[in-house]
Parts: structure tokens; sequence; C-alpha cells
């Protein structure tokens, strides 16, 4: 399948900073689904954690106890977040630094007693590294990369514009892939982390 053809679900996760072990934690969910460059679905939504905030995670992402009072719990909202998430042998999860939102993903299913799909899971921080050198790019953070590929919405730790903004960098990423021959979604599993050397 061409990559043009692949449909990602590009998501990102706000927590309270709790460990993801305790199965609870998240605070928001945002994904984008995108298929051939275009939107072609969004979810966004609240999660009471059931743990307060701390100052430190209200100052970072202007999420506030208040915000999250009538919110669903991970229990309430998981299963239509697993159904927007489609097929498991066909779309393809993409995060920045996905084993921290994966991490989260997988100890709510464990908590939840749910079991969690197995989607191929793309991290934009690895591909980063693959195709932009160190003169390019001084960091692989996700606003030095949305910087440099032009995104549309800039990041600000909330999870729906952080997962607009890491769709930009995933369009950025696919395209400069194509100049390493990479189009076709068995070849873009296959990238690793790139060795440069120096």
């Amino acid at each position: 399948m061409h990559l043009s053809e692949t449909t990602f679900i590009v998501l990102d996760l706000e927590t309270s900073g709790a460990a993801p072990s305790t199965g609870a934690g998240i605070t928001e969910i945002g994904a984008v689904k995108v298929k051939g460059g275009q939107v072609i679905g969004e979810f966004q939504s609240f999660v009471n954690p059931g743990v307060a905030i701390s100052p430190f995670i209200t100052e970072l992402t202007g999420i506030t106890d208040r915000m999250l009072e009538g919110a669903p719990t991970i229990t309430e909202i998981f299963p239509t977040f697993l159904e927007f998430l489609g097929p498991e042998t066909e779309n393809v999860l993409v995060a920045h630094n996905a084993p921290f939102d994966i991490g989260f993903l997988k100890a709510a299913a464990n908590f939840l007693e749910r079991p969690w799909p197995t989607h191929h899971v793309a991290d934009t921080a690895r591909l980063a590294r693959y195709v932009l050198t160190k003169d390019e790019v001084i960091n692989c953070k996700l606003s030095t990369l949305a910087a440099f590929f032009g995104a549309t919405t800039s990041p600000n730790h909330r999870a729906l514009d952080d997962a607009k903004a890491t769709v930009d960098v995933l369009h950025g990423i696919i395209e400069r892939l194509g100049s390493f021959g990479i189009t076709t979604l068995p070849e873009f599993k296959k990238v690793k982390k790139r060795l440069v050397s120096g």
C-alpha cells in the first residue's frame, strides 16, 4: 500500500503527571485521522483522571481540575476512542515520543481489562532523526519540528492542537522519506533511526 493510501491516526495525550501504571492520569485525548494529506476525522475529549491536577501541570497545559469535573472517565471514553482508531491491520498510529502516549493508553487498557489493539505505531521524533540532520534542526522536539516544517498549528501542550501540529510534521517527514525511496507502508514500517557518524 502506498503511503498516500494509508490512514494515519495522529494522537496526543495530556496527563496529570501520575505514572501510567496507575491506570489513571490521562486528562485529555486528541487525535486526527488523515489520509492522502487530508483530515478525515478528529477526536477530542477531556478525561477526568480521578486525581487532582498539580499546579505545574496546570501551568504547562492550562488544564484545571474544574475543567475536568464534568468530563468522562477513561472507563467511559475509552471504547469510543478505540472505535475511532479503526482497523488495526490497516490504520497506523502516530505520536510524537510515542512510547509516552502509547504507554498511558496501554496502561488504561490494562486497567480496564481490555486488549490494546496491535496497530503499527510510528514515532515522529524517531522518524525525524532519520530524515533530518543536526545541521537542519537543533533537536527533535515537537515545537522545533513544527517550526521547521511550517506547521499551521503551533504545539501548546493541548492534545488536539499538538496532534494537529504532529500531522504537519508527519507530512513533512513523509515527503522527506520519498527522497530516500520510501513510499509504501511496508517500507515505512521498516524505517529505523539513522546512525549519524561524528
